[in-house]
């Protein structure tokens, strides 16, 4: 029997989680492929404050400590969501990655690593460790309460940069926070596109739903509506730290790859969905990221 096989739910191949080895398995359960979102914008954010040039330190403990939160959050939704998950034709097959004992151990060790990360930067980020790790927590329980769950998840992303930047100047300015702005309605909005495929389930299961709220059309306009404000909140930034042509000329770019994530999801195809959703936003993260590098290092 071959151990690969097709989720019609997801419309992606994959492997029989029981076939593969455990590391993969860790991986596959925190979708660790999806880091690539956030993590452009922290470094983004710390080139930018470093004015093109970071120290080595810096950078290796704000990686660190993107990945330990990003870790912890995946981890802790795991837990949370472990009975809800089961009943969701989309991620009924999670459970089996991994026992739920390993994940609480996981949990527990990518939250130290975090908070330990953040120590060794400098004052501030110690004291806001432990704030950000509630933040990227508080997520994975807002859709029991609010249907504003999506924008929730933006800001547990929107804290990256910001951190980022403290990291460099142990302080934070208005050019960071308009940046994390763009970074909350870039994830509300792609959130949104996603949700779509889980419109049944939780209308089934009663979750607090925009998607479900809305309907599946008006979910998709203001998807699009909150794109545009990320493109208007990431020219901002651009002004705000002085950025150059270069980097104004690469925001086309973004707008180009909103548009096909956009028009993808018109189609409400499950497959095209999923491809838009990772091609699109990871294309848009590393646009950004080396729109601010080319603009530093060409100044």
């Amino acid at each position: 029997m071959s151990t690969v096989e097709v989720s019609p739910q997801d419309g992606q191949c994959r492997s029989d989680p029981q076939m593969a080895g455990p590391v993969v398995r860790f991986f596959r359960l925190i979708r660790f492929s999806h880091t690539i979102f956030a993590l452009p914008f922290a470094l983004g954010a710390l080139i930018v404050a470093a004015r093109g040039r970071p120290p080595l330190r810096t950078l290796l403990l704000v990686l660190v400590c993107m990945v330990a939160a990003r870790t912890a959050a995946m981890l802790f939704n795991r837990l949370v969501d472990w009975s809800l998950d089961q009943r969701n034709p989309r991620t009924a097959s999670r459970h089996l990655l991994l026992p739920r004992s390993a994940v609480f151990i996981l949990l527990l060790i990518a939250s130290a690593l975090f908070l330990f990360a953040a120590a060794a930067i400098n004052r501030l980020t110690f004291w806001l460790s432990p704030l950000a790790l509630a933040i990227v927590f508080f997520y994975s329980v807002t859709k029991r309460f609010t249907v504003a769950t999506h924008f929730f998840l933006g800001l547990a992303l929107a804290i990256a940069p910001i951190g980022a930047w403290i990291a460099q100047r142990a302080h934070v300015d208005l050019a960071p926070l308009v940046l994390a702005v763009g970074v909350i309605c870039w994830v509300a909005g792609f959130d949104l596109i996603y949700a779509t495929q889980d419109y049944e389930f939780d209308g089934r299961e009663g979750l607090r739903s925009l998607v479900v709220k809305l309907g599946i059309r008006r979910s998709l306009r203001l998807a699009q509506l909150l794109h545009a404000i990320m493109l208007v909140a990431l020219l901002a930034f651009g002004w705000l730290a002085e950025l150059g042509s270069i980097y104004y000329g690469a925001m086309a770019l973004v707008a180009a790859a909103l548009v096909f994530e956009h028009q993808s999801a018109r189609r409400l195809d499950v497959a095209a969905i999923n491809r838009a959703f990772f091609q699109s936003n990871a294309f848009v993260s590393a646009v950004f990221l080396a729109a601010v590098c080319a603009d530093q290092c060409l100044r």
